[in-house]
């Protein structure tokens, strides 16, 4: 605790002996639905600047966007509100940038203007050619600088028919203090598994002198901080990315994380107010396969669709079973697909889209561009912390479909979505010579903006549709297929999605009801058959690794150690059906040792260690180490005052040391081991 209030004195004292003097004269980060008040184009392409609900530049949604139409071929700038730069001798500005490029090279630019845009000063530009994101940081200096009524604009030049779209966010205009380091973020991911994590962070050097070195620290939920100086070389306005060497240890559960600048070269930096940051980190039950989304906007009157249509095509037949897919016909270019829909449309706006083909894979737009077999591979391969399983049927026009979703987390901001499509069309012919398609959307059973999830780590949530597809493109009723997938709205990742079962009307119910008790040197798991009773039986798993297959009966015996346990039990229905896990957590602890006395008080020294610890204090007759698992690493004998634990062999992390006095009464105290 007392390192605990050190670490918040020292923010504050940071910010009471430094008031913030560097100026900050534009920070849009475009978090409204139209362009902020003060912004105008001018020059060409007045109408093809706009907000966009995504994420492509690499900050938050929502971001500015440039967009091809109406064609323009020139010079287009967007200007920022007049700021006063009287003393001023040079600003840095720095912004995020996506291009989502359609062919040739395109100039982009940072200019300046005194006279209210009658001329404009380039302090910068760039040439860009292909498809991709980038962060800018440039230190400018022009004629204009030092007037009181300075105008800057990002412009860019070129024909915009070669573009699709042109991303950007995080526009900063800023003057530079002498020592200024910033913590830019937290690189870690919000949702992962249990165990070990290493904190990664990225810092950005925003002064004028070189850092040679700089103390950090982070906190979980407000534990005991950990401490660590970095030596390096960074000069002005570089940025890096740095890992704390002691890493953090997590159990299922949220976590606040916080990350904090303390020193820089020895002292406090001149702007404090960028010095902290924090993350919310849920770290989820377990793990599950994932099947890759593909959501792929297309249109039989675009010619270069029947490449990236003929790519997809191969790439997803020699990888059967790891993708789910659904295809948006759009109404362009020409006279438009006529299996265009209004709920296509809607995820077009979602994802940014304004030109064909386009391909989405995991959420992530990739432009005018098929996936490869590498990209498919590595996100095949990423775990995921949620699972689909569903199924429909077919009765006359009518589709039947019913799904499951589930979560390794306490599951409250992401969304459901469910699609029926057609796996092969043929009558929405438009003239670039394709005669089939393939994966063609043709409902929403959702809402195209997807339906609230609310789902506590290892439950499910369950839907059920009928629609009546007469109204709709449908060709074949017995040639549909439904994707479903989870979807974080605000990140557009994707969390896991899956095809469901066709044509049937067994539904894979999961189990109810899963429980643990405690016997002697044994977890007793008991559950109930699944609603529709049709299992023909179980897969049960524990930490992720099975340990009884094809079970018939709802309950298994599990002799173990006192530890931390994740049981799964999944159900097996006929023609290799799967349910959905469900999942429940256990802390198998001994009872009859585990009684803290806080009154006796023990030291321990060193803390963090590299390797050996010793224990002070009088009367200890074992001293055992446990991971955050709870299981049981070292126990060392004892009748002393002081014993020597050795740690070394021990992996970085955080541990619970169980001291036992002669009496039988136990204290526990946390050791990090670098």
């Amino acid at each position: 605790m007392k390192k605990t209030l050190l670490f918040i004195a020292a923010i504050l004292m940071s910010v009471s002996v430094f008031a913030q003097t560097r100026a900050t004269f534009i920070s849009e980060h475009f978090d409204g639905t139209s362009a902020p008040a003060g912004w105008s184009v001018m020059g060409s392409g007045t109408s093809n600047w706009g907000i966009s609900a995504t994420q492509n530049a690499g900050g938050e949604a929502n971001e500015l966007v440039l967009v091809w139409s109406p064609q323009f071929n020139g010079t287009s700038r967007m200007v920022m509100p007049a700021v006063d730069l009287t003393g001023v001798s040079s600003v840095v500005v720095s912004f995020k940038h996506a291009l989502d490029n359609y062919s040739g090279s395109h100039t982009l630019g940072i200019a300046t203007s005194s006279d209210g845009g009658a001329t404009w000063n380039d302090a910068w530009s760039q040439s860009y050619g292909s498809s991709s994101s980038w962060a800018v940081t440039q230190n400018i200096s022009t004629a204009d600088m030092g007037n009181s009524n300075v105008q800057f604009c990002l412009y860019y030049t070129g024909n915009s028919y070669n573009i699709n779209n042109w991303y950007f966010d995080d526009i900063e205009i800023f003057s530079m203090e002498n020592l200024d380091l910033a913590l830019n973020s937290i690189n870690m991911n919000s949702t992962m598994g249990a165990g070990n994590a290493e904190i990664a962070f990225t810092v950005q050097n925003k002064g004028v002198e070189t850092i040679n070195q700089f103390k950090m620290g982070y906190q979980i939920n407000g534990e005991e901080p950990v401490e660590e100086v970095f030596d390096v070389t960074l000069a002005s306005l570089a940025t890096q990315q740095f890992t704390f060497t002691t890493p953090a240890s997590f159990i299922p559960g949220s976590y606040n994380l916080a990350v904090s600048i303390m020193e820089v070269n020895g002292g406090y930096d001149n702007d404090p107010s960028n010095d902290y940051l924090e993350k919310t980190i849920n770290v989820a039950l377990g793990e599950t396969n994932r099947k890759v989304m593909i959501e792929h906007f297309s249109s039989s009157t675009c010619g270069p669709c029947v490449n990236v249509n003929t790519t997809m095509g191969n790439l997803t037949n020699a990888n059967p079973g790891k993708f789910t897919y659904t295809k948006y016909q759009m109404n362009w270019p020409g006279n438009g697909d006529p299996y265009y829909t209004e709920e296509g449309g809607v995820r077009r706006q979602f994802y940014g889209v304004n030109a064909v083909p386009n391909v989405c894979l995991e959420g992530t737009n990739l432009g005018a561009t098929s996936v490869t077999q590498a990209q498919l591979d590595n996100a095949y391969n990423t775990p995921s912390f949620a699972d689909v399983r569903g199924s429909f049927n077919v009765d006359g026009s009518n589709i039947t479909v019913k799904v499951d979703f589930m979560s390794y987390y306490d599951m409250t901001i992401e969304k459901a979505f469910v699609t029926v499509n057609e796996k092969e069309t043929h009558n929405n012919v438009g003239g670039n010579g394709e005669t089939s398609f393939h994966h063609v959307f043709m409902k929403f059973l959702t809402s195209p903006s997807g339906d609230a999830l609310n789902i506590p780590a290892g439950e499910c949530q369950h839907f059920e549709w009928t629609q009546n597809m007469s109204s709709t493109h449908v060709e074949e009723m017995s040639d549909l297929e439904v994707s479903a997938w989870i979807q974080n709205i605000s990140t557009h990742e994707v969390i896991n999605s899956h095809f469901m079962y066709e044509y049937t009307d067994i539904h894979p119910y999961p189990v109810q009801n899963l429980a643990i008790e405690e016997g002697e040197g044994v977890l007793n798991l008991t559950w109930e058959a699944p609603e529709g009773g049709n299992a023909v039986a179980y897969n049960v798993y524990c930490n992720g690794v099975i340990i009884a297959e094809n079970v018939t009966e709802t309950n298994l015996n599990y002799a173990c150690d006192y530890g931390y346990y994740v049981f799964t039990v999944e159900a097996m229905y006929e023609n290799d059906m799967t349910s959905v896990k469900i999942v429940k957590d256990y802390n198998y602890i001994d009872h009859t040792t585990v009684a803290e006395v806080q009154e006796i008080v023990y030291n321990i020294y060193p803390n963090p260690t590299n390797g050996n610890i010793t224990v002070y204090g009088e009367g200890i007759n074992m001293v055992e180490v446990y991971n955050l698992c709870g299981q049981k690493v070292i126990a060392v004998e004892a009748n002393s005052s002081n014993v020597n634990v050795n740690m070394s062999t021990l992996t970085t992390g955080v541990y619970m040391v169980r001291i036992v006095d002669v009496n039988g009464n136990a204290t526990v105290n946390k050791v990090v081991k670098r």
